[in-house]
């Protein structure tokens, strides 16, 4: 085997936590490093890996330091244009963590540094290598155009979680955080040119720096009469109720994520957000008598990998598309066209007015 790439983590949250694991468990990557401000959240990563690896709280100077083949960044959104683009200029690959940036121009700027430094940018959208997330892409694409895509992902979120959910909410709202996640769906759906974005939104505590929201519903139109809504609130003010809507109407039917069901887990229990162990079909053939000619389909998904195995499995497409210089063109285009779109719909809250996008 060649030398393993040898990659530096940055960030030491739940993602970083779990992404190390990928990293220490396949042997073509060796981590060089592990980087965040907080002694205490270094410790708890080497503890989860079950390894001891360098330990920096400084980006700048772990960079230097280890001389990385790649960068894993998995930090609050309003760092990652400024680390990835170092990461470039330093000739490193790039895993990144959704979104790629804070704003459209910055998001062009990181994929711009991607393609001159002839390095790999792989974005963080974990239902992209989610079996489950891509049996229900495909089955929505059977039921006919135009689709009627309902999506809503809110978490009851108290204690460390809210205290998260408030950093975060330093730099974009729900709907523009976990939202890129969901419209890239929509996107893969319809396959179709989203035209414009309308999106309402609520300031629920004054916990928030100014201007900030904690909840929000945006709505997006596509060339081909597909219409989406994501609805995403953070807090310890939400509704359990109906906290995980996956659902997608054509002429021919419907199909459904059923597999969470209220009780079965918490609204912010991150395992949850990705679970989807049941889907269901439904088919509007109607038969003679003006009854379903049909019964629905329930198409059974159990097995899925659990978190950390989902983000193995974004890190075997990182590594594949490292060795064997896949060209990854369209994956950095997709990541950057969803996060225009709920940046437009952030706008259309602020503005009160529909956001037509560029053709």
């Amino acid at each position: 085997m060649s030398k393993p790439i040898r990659i530096l983590v940055v960030g030491c949250g739940h993602m970083g936590k779990s992404h190390a694991k990928a990293y220490h468990a396949l042997p073509e990557f060796e981590i060089v490093g592990v980087v965040a401000r907080g002694e205490k959240s270094r410790r708890e990563l080497l503890d989860a890996v079950g390894a001891e690896y360098p330990q920096f709280s400084d980006y700048a100077t772990a960079l230097a330091a280890t001389r990385p083949d790649a960068v894993s960044i998995n930090t609050y959104p309003d760092t990652h244009a400024d680390y990835a683009t170092r990461a470039f200029a330093a000739g490193c690959h790039v895993f990144l963590e959704k979104p790629v940036a804070v704003t459209v121009e910055e998001a062009e700027e990181v994929v711009a540094a991607a393609r001159k430094a002839g390095k790999k940018l792989v974005v963080g959208y974990i239902l992209r290598v989610h079996p489950t997330w891509k049996r229900f892409i495909e089955t929505a694409r059977t039921l006919g155009k135009p689709l009627v895509m309902r999506m809503n992902l809110n978490q009851q979120s108290s204690g460390p979680m809210w205290k998260t959910h408030k950093s975060l909410m330093d730099s974009m709202s729900p709907i523009v955080d976990c939202g890129v996640h969901y419209v890239d769906v929509m996107c893969q759906m319809t396959r179709s040119k989203p035209i414009r974005v309308s999106a309402i939104g609520a300031r629920l505590t004054d916990e928030l720096v100014p201007g900030m929201y904690n909840y929000g519903n945006l709505q997006v139109t596509f060339a081909d009469g597909s219409v989406g809504w994501y609805e995403a609130g953070w807090g310890p003010m939400m509704s359990d109720v109906a906290y995980f809507v996956k659902d997608v109407i054509g002429p021919k039917g419907c199909v459904s994520i059923t597999g969470v069901k209220e009780g079965e887990a918490s609204s912010d229990d991150v395992e949850a957000h990705t679970k989807a162990a049941l889907l269901r079909l439904h088919h509007a053939d109607l038969g003679s008598d003006g009854s379903f000619a049909r019964k629905d389909e329930y198409i059974d998904c159990s097995g899925e990998p659990d978190h950390d195995g989902l983000c193995m499995l974004e890190q075997q497409f990182f590594l594949d598309a490292i060795l064997h210089d896949r060209d990854i063109g369209d994956h950095m285009a997709d990541a950057v066209n969803s996060l225009r779109i709920v940046l437009a719909a952030d706008e259309a809250f602020k503005t009160g007015r529909t956001v037509e996008l560029p053709g």
